[in-house]
């Protein structure tokens, strides 16, 4: 099987091939025979990386014939180098008329007798002369393919030259496919014998890793692969490289079933085994893995001494992996094919062996797979209590996905005509959904619970609306999610504790959407309601913990913050995951956001986020908390670790309100960069998300709209965003509409500047009475909260002076608020702004120059793009160097390079990104790699470009390997 789909890239093997030239090349330049053996399975690479590497071999200067074994035995003595110096022959021109004759020479020597005629030492040494004339002097290199096959004159020759008899500089590169070698195969004496020598190399090629995998199947593909498609892939090809690509081409041309080419091969594998062999993959690829020894033993039943042959040349031929926990298939596409190869009555022996050798094991017992076996064996009575059993021990474990799934076969096991005695259909269904609703199904969880409204006519209203309600607060769907709360506590039906829960849920809420005063009230109509019902933690906690926000946001910061924190010690003490998870939630956003304590704040988002992942809850709270903790980081300026933060979370793939926090902040980062495209996309998923989103969402949505209309020059659609924001929202955090205000009076000022769309002075007005009621609503909040909102009403009054002439001491006023709370990216836009107004009034153009290369140093720093333009683009019509460094700003790049590290003016990610420039991987490449977008690795690698000071990828490279750590 060799490994070249359609021109695939050659993936995960660079360091390879660079090693084994630099080996080949390297021993034969001193003088000395050297070889590399490539072993490893069929379809693992090996022939394609001999490609590669004869080619650079061929770059570098040496003479490589390349030939492949047949399988056909000794019928054809030396066939690989006859075919070798074919090839060759056909290849020379009449500008190589003495290396041609020394070509036709040697085959006409073959030509002329056998192997046996002067005897094989005969041979081998006439063979030798006549390869030292071909070479003239050059290293000569030996490329055979497919050496399992190779026959007994090739192989004495081989051996007869890496011994240096044959007084000839020559190295040897071969494959081998590693479950040919069975038994007393000749060759595995041969590699045995040269093994020995120490400049013999023999390398068991692996397959690629998962990240190797993705990246290949998505350049066959020609796109990304969605998670599902690259979990498939991975599952089913286990790295093989030509599994991968066949896989993926099946992908890019929409054919759903397996294709013959993969079937018929992994078929023909099977069969070349034993008969017993043959048995035992059937046997694994029916089971769950790992299959322990014991169980295998239960099911193949055959002695002891025959099962272990049998499964060490499954192991052997490349088809099951062993392990001390059990066996598996090496490709669970194995399973695939051979699904179809048994009848189903065959089949469904198989299942009953492994379920009945579970129910007789009760110390192995194991729910999930006991379930699975019995369904597969056509008995849903008897598989419907484990699939429940295994339902409820995966909730033990806090495994909710598990759980989830566990949950939905036990419903379809219900469902089979053959279920046996009635079940309660009604509990399956409310444990189904609550799994989902945990597990981040959201939509999943409501149809469920739509179902289970139906089946039970009798079940009390109230805990229907508080359970719908819940689920709608997860899918995002806040509006609809507090109506249902408000019907249930107007419900006279409610109990006290169901009126508790309600009104507790409903602070969360209302928390959530930023109106904490609201949240506030219900809080504490929450703790009221639960101190009547006994064993009311949950709603205690989460009533304590909103009661905690609402008051550190509006009155007391200290009363406010230790009530959060006693909330969460609460939840831990009683341990249920959604509790806990949600008081860390309210820590962080509390300690980020109204207090800015960043750094603090950061840290508990990512504890927090380590704690809910054990609790099972990794997909919903600790997507949030992540979302928490990059949005603190691009705050105080670690870009670069935010990305990091952002990418591991959306491997979880979450959905509702959870996606939404998500995408908001990783749309921040890519405002910042200046990656139009991505920011877009984000944006739109958001609005798409957010039917019936309340302010906590939409107003960051319509900044961020605002600001990424302001670098494309649509001063228009900003204008558009800011308004909307302004008229269809409310809440009480002043923080996020002092930020509206501030992108509106800048959308006002930049077309100013731009004379491409007249300033609305209607707007101007109105943003101007919106900020005074933020200054009037803040002048109330505690000092953390205030502080911020100064800082961004510093900004809104600079942007208004920039409509009639900049005034540059408000701007140096925001930037001293900016500096003051070590937000860098806000100070940086200041110091340009305050920049500009100075060079518009023709005074100070020192200060002005210092003030732009700070801002300038900030921004490359930071990596945001759009800002370093401008920043350049002034300083260009200003005539002013940034590149200049004053003794007091310190740290420049001049001083990095005289200190021998040209790469300390990049970042940590511009630094990944170089890393993988200087490996040669395309920017599409490195972003597979990173998990990041192709465009935003444009941006990094521009970034790069201009901090080094070159044009090429070639030039930054070479920068690179110089200042690499040795």
């Amino acid at each position: 099987m060799a490994s070249d789909v359609d021109g695939a890239p050659l993936v995960g093997r660079t360091d390879l091939v660079t090693s084994v030239r630099s080996a080949l090349l390297g021993t034969v330049a001193q003088g000395h025979t050297a070889a590399v053996f490539l072993s490893g399975e069929s379809g693992v690479g090996k022939s394609r990386l001999l490609r590669e590497v004869g080619a650079g071999l061929r770059d570098a200067g040496a003479l490589v014939l390349t030939g492949a074994c047949l399988d056909i035995g000794d019928a054809s003595p030396l066939h690989p180098l006859l075919q070798a110096l074919r090839r060759f022959d056909a290849e020379l021109t009449a500008s190589h008329a003495r290396t041609a004759s020394a070509v036709r020479g040697l085959l006409g020597m073959f030509a002329e007798e056998t192997a046996g005629s002067d005897g094989a030492g005969a041979l081998l040494e006439r063979v030798s002369r006549g390869l030292h004339l071909i070479a003239e002097g050059r290293p000569l290199v030996l490329v055979l393919d497919d050496l399992q096959w190779v026959d007994r004159s090739t192989r004495q020759l081989l051996l007869y030259l890496l011994a240096g008899l044959g007084d000839l500089q020559v190295s040897v590169l071969a494959a081998v496919r590693a479950e040919s070698l069975q038994g007393a195969h000749p060759l595995r004496r041969v590699l045995t014998e040269l093994r020995r020598l120490r400049t013999v190399q023999v390398i068991d090629l692996a397959p690629l890793d998962r990240a190797a995998t993705e990246q290949l199947a998505a350049a066959v593909v020609g796109r990304p692969l969605s998670p599902d498609a690259a979990d498939l892939v991975w599952q089913r090809s286990g790295g093989n490289p030509f599994v991968v690509e066949e896989l993926a081409r099946d992908l890019r041309e929409g054919r759903v079933g397996l294709s013959d080419t993969l079937r018929e091969i992994f078929l023909s594998r099977v069969d070349a085994l034993p008969q017993h062999a043959h048995a035992v993959v059937h046997a694994v690829a029916a089971g769950v893995e790992p299959v322990e020894h014991w169980l295998l033993a239960k099911v193949v039943r055959l002695p002891e001494d025959e099962l272990i042959e049998a499964v060490r040349a499954a192991v052997a031929h490349r088809l099951l992996v062993g392990a001390d926990d059990g066996y598996r298939l090496r490709h669970r596409l194995v399973a695939e094919v051979l699904e179809h190869e048994l009848l189903p009555a065959e089949r469904a022996a198989l299942h009953r062996r492994y379920a009945e050798a579970l129910t007789a094991a009760p110390a192995e017992l194991h729910q999930a797979r006991l379930a699975h076996h019995w369904r597969l064996a056509g008995e849903p009575a008897r598989a419907l209590p484990a699939a429940v059993a295994a339902a409820e021990e995966a909730e033990r474990l806090h495994g909710y996905a598990e759980a989830h799934r566990h949950w939905s076969a036990a419903l379809h096991l219900a469902d089979a005509p053959a279920a046996g005695p009635a079940v309660d259909r009604v509990t399956l269904l409310e444990r189904a959904a609550e799994a989902a609703h945990h597990c981040g199904e959201h939509a999943r969880a409501l149809a469920l619970l739509e179902e289970l409204a139906a089946s039970d006519a009798g079940r009390p209203a109230c805990e229907l609306h508080i359970r719908r309600a819940r689920y709608l607060a997860a899918a995002g769907r806040s509006a609809l999610a507090e109506a249902e709360y408000q019907r249930a506590l107007d419900n006279p039906d409610c109990t006290p504790r169901e009126r508790a829960t309600a009104a507790a849920h409903l602070a969360e809420l209302l928390l959530h959407l930023g109106r904490y005063a609201d949240a506030g009230r219900r809080a504490r109509e929450a703790l009221e309601l639960s101190g009547e019902v006994e064993g009311s933690t949950s709603e205690v906690v989460l009533a304590s913990a909103a009661l905690g926000f609402s008051e550190a946001y509006l009155e007391d910061p200290d009363s406010g913050l230790a009530a959060v924190r006693r909330a969460l010690e609460i939840a831990e003490r009683a341990g249920q995951p959604e509790d806990v998870a949600c008081a860390y939630l309210h820590l962080a956003e509390l300690l980020t956001g109204p207090l800015n304590i960043l750094e603090e704040g950061v840290v508990v988002a990512r504890r927090g986020a380590e704690r809910v992942a054990e609790l099972g809850l990794g997909r919903t709270y600790e997507t949030r908390l992540l979302a928490i903790a990059t949005n603190g980081l691009f705050r105080v300026g670690q870009w670069a670790e935010a990305e990091k933060v952002v990418a591991a979370a959306l491997r979880h793939r979450p959905s509702g309100a959870d996606a939404v926090e998500l995408l908001l902040a990783r749309c921040r980062l890519s405002v910042g960069y200046g990656d139009i495209e991505a920011a877009d996309r984000d944006l739109d998923a958001v609005a798409t998300v957010l039917a019936g989103g309340g302010a906590r969402h939409v107003i960051p949505l319509l900044t961020l709209r605002a600001g990424l209309a302001m670098w494309q020059g649509r001063h228009d659609l900003a204008r558009q965003a800011v308004q909307r924001g302004l008229t269809e929202s409310r809440s009480d955090d002043v923080t996020i509409l002092a930020a509206l205000v501030w992108h509106g009076l800048r959308a006002e000022a930049e077309a100013h500047a731009s004379r491409t769309v007249d300033v609305d002075r209607t707007a101007v007005r109105r943003l101007r009475e919106a900020a005074d009621r933020v200054a009037r609503k803040s002048a109330s909040a505690p000092p953390a909260v205030r502080s911020v909102v100064d800082g961004f009403l510093a900004l809104c009054a600079a942007e208004v002076s920039r409509l009639d002439g900049s005034d540059p001491e408000l701007w140096a006023r925001s930037v001293t608020e900016w500096d003051r709370r070590n937000h860098p990216y806000p100070a940086a836009y200041s110091r340009l702004r305050q920049a500009e107004a100075l060079l518009a009034r023709r005074g100070r153009s020192a200060t002005a120059g210092k003030l732009l290369r700070a801002a300038y140093q900030v921004a490359q720093g930071l990596g945001a793009v759009p800002l370093t333009s401008e920043i350049r683009t002034l300083a260009g019509r200003a005539r002013v160097s940034l590149e200049e460094r004053d003794t007091a700003s310190g740290a420049s790049a001049t001083a990095a390079s005289s200190d021998g590290d040209e790469l300390a003016v990049l970042t940590a990610r511009e630094r990944e990104v170089l890393a993988a420039v200087a490996e040669g991987l395309t920017n599409k490449e490195i972003g597979q790699r990173l998990f990041i977008s192709e465009r935003t690795i444009g941006v990094h690698v521009s970034h790069i470009f201009d901090k080094l000071h070159v044009r090429t990828r070639v030039q930054a490279s070479a920068i690179f390997l110089r200042n690499r750590p040795a």
